[in-house]
């Protein structure tokens, strides 16, 4: 009997001993905590939206399917892509431009803006896109080379340009008439309701060669002591803007993608 027992016993304790060693081999499955150095989601690029007149052909303009487009609005989205920003750009009238940044209704204009005294004074402006000249337009039969051969005639200019404060103050001329736009102008010019238009060198170069290259001509350059630059304006102190656009534009200028552009844009 004590045999017995003694068998039925340690039977007993082998048994338990097995289901101890059963439990000891089941590994309970635990949520696995994230990595300490995984890395966090990139946040979204800034986004900059820049103000543009589009009717400033061929640096900013609508084309068919009223899309801004051009020279500077390609140069600002490079420079976006250079920098690590996403552009965005606004069709904005250029009688109101200035004052619609003022209001912080956008961050910046792209709208061949003249970097001059004047300006700098409310507003900051990034490094020069570009160096531009003043340009006399005159119809294709006109003998006149330079203002003094307008005298007694009407000259126009887009109001509130550097084209404009060219002629603000010279006198003799019949009338000196302004423009909202500087197609406006072009436009009186081919009707001959006035004799000559005086304009950025881009813009002159355009419309003498494309949209009205069989009725006017660039009569001559309007000849100044000082270099005339284009660049980005943004409201005093937004330095921040200032450095991603300068950023980008030394970048896009030290790999040759805005000399691409100028190609593809056939600017001068």
């Amino acid at each position: 009997m004590k045999r017995l027992f003694k068998s039925l016993l340690v039977a007993a304790t082998m048994s338990v001993l097995a289901l101890g060693v059963v439990g000891c081999g089941e590994k309970k499955e635990e949520a696995k905590p994230e990595a300490a150095n995984a890395t966090a989601a990139a946040p979204a690029p800034k986004t900059i939206v820049f103000a543009a007149d589009a009717a400033y052909p061929p640096m900013q303009y609508m084309n068919e399917q009223k899309e801004i487009v051009g020279f500077e609005v390609d140069v600002i989205k490079a420079v976006a892509a250079n920098a690590g920003f996403k552009a965005e750009f606004k069709n904005v009238a250029w009688d109101g431009i200035f004052a619609g940044l003022a209001s912080k209704k956008y961050d910046a204009i792209s709208s061949s803006v003249s970097i001059t005294e004047e300006r700098k004074a409310t507003m900051d402006f990034s490094d020069p896109i570009m160096s531009i000249e003043q340009m006399l337009v005159v119809a294709k039969d006109s003998k006149a080379t330079d203002l003094a051969a307008l005298k007694g005639k009407s000259i126009g200019a887009q109001i509130g340009t550097t084209s404009y404060l060219v002629i603000k103050d010279e006198k003799g001329f019949k009338a000196i008439k302004t423009y909202d736009e500087v197609g406006l102008a072009m436009e009186d010019l081919v009707k001959g309701s006035i004799q000559a238009v005086v304009a950025d060198s881009p813009v002159a170069v355009d419309y003498t060669t494309k949209k009205h290259a069989d009725k006017i001509k660039i009569a001559g350059v309007l000849k100044s002591d000082k270099v005339e630059n284009v660049g980005i304006a943004v409201l005093k102190g937004n330095k921040e803007v200032i450095d991603l656009v300068n950023k980008g534009l030394a970048g896009i200028k030290a790999d040759g993608t805005f000399d691409k552009i100028k190609a593809q844009h056939q600017m001068q």
